[in-house]
């Protein structure tokens, strides 16, 4: 009987144990996206913003016409000595061949006389472009020099740079010049064009820079230099003006041939426009050739 007993007690035992063993379940398997830290959706990436393009800055309005009318009169820079182009005559009075172009422009544009201011000529671009002068009308050779620093007119007369010399002088040619005291003013285009032939240059026992041509040619006279580089027009003007003109001569080599325009601001293209109109029709109608006559005998327009 114990022996039974025993036996069922074993097997109550046994099967409590299973039926905890089965109650026991092992945790179910998490899917693998189960187990990942829960992300949130993914955002498309933004296009980077673009950066705002920088304003254009616009070049300022061309008002140069504008204020000429404005004030009712342009001033004129220009070399009190070179006749006879623009100069002081006997009288006090600026007078000469470009004064009296630009008098008659003036006139054609329906504003005042204009305001004539001497300048030192080694200054000129200087005083251009700080507003002192709005144009530069004296004889002004163009250059390619030049041309980088301003605006040009259209030619309005030829010129040569000539070499003058004392009747007397055995100068006969540029060769001669070797050895010899040579003047031109300063900053000249006479200047300009003895640089433009350094070989030539070079030759001269001394390249003498003088403040203007009245000065380079007395002192030529006086014979503390034995020639002059100048425009044919100053040069020939004051030639004939001496007491004495047969006191000197001129070669017949020169330092080339050149162009007179008149000089602007590179930016004042409506002001260089407005005074080219009524050059051209000073010359359509006869006007032009008529104060060339009276300053050189004969039309200098060139052709």
């Amino acid at each position: 009987m114990k022996k039974i007993l025993i036996a069922l007690l074993v097997c109550a035992m046994a099967l409590s144990l299973v039926a905890c063993a089965n109650n026991t379940s092992a945790p179910a398997a998490e899917s693998p996206a189960a187990q990942q830290p829960s992300e949130a959706p993914a955002e498309s990436p933004e296009a980077p913003a673009e950066p705002a393009e920088p304003a254009k800055s616009e070049a300022p309005a061309d008002d140069s016409w504008d204020k000429v009318k404005a004030a009712g009169t342009f001033i004129l820079g220009f070399d009190e000595t070179f006749a006879p182009m623009g100069f002081k005559d006997e009288d006090g009075n600026y007078v000469g061949f470009d004064i009296d172009l630009a008098l008659e422009v003036s006139s054609r544009l329906g504003i005042g006389a204009p305001t004539l201011m001497p300048i030192n000529w080694d200054s000129k671009v200087m005083e251009l472009n700080a507003g002192n002068i709005d144009l530069i009308w004296n004889g002004l050779t163009i250059t390619e020099e030049r041309k980088k620093e301003m605006l040009f007119s259209d030619p309005y007369m030829n010129n040569r740079q000539i070499i003058v010399v004392r009747a007397e002088s055995d100068i006969q040619s540029k060769a001669d010049l070797a050895g010899k005291r040579v003047a031109a003013q300063a900053d000249s285009s006479a200047m300009e064009a003895i640089q433009a032939e350094p070989e030539v240059m070079d030759s001269f026992g001394d390249l003498v820079e003088s403040p203007d041509y009245v000065e380079a040619l007395l002192e030529l006279k006086q014979g503390s230099v034995d020639a002059v580089v100048v425009d044919e027009t100053m040069g020939s003007y004051y030639i004939n003006k001496d007491e004495n003109p047969a006191a000197f001569r001129i070669l017949e080599d020169n330092f080339g041939e050149e162009q007179y325009g008149i000089g602007f601001r590179k930016a004042d293209v409506a002001l260089k426009d407005a005074i080219q109109g009524a050059l051209n029709d000073m010359v359509e109608d006869g006007t032009f050739a008529t104060i060339s006559k009276k300053w050189f005998g004969h039309d200098v327009w060139p052709k």
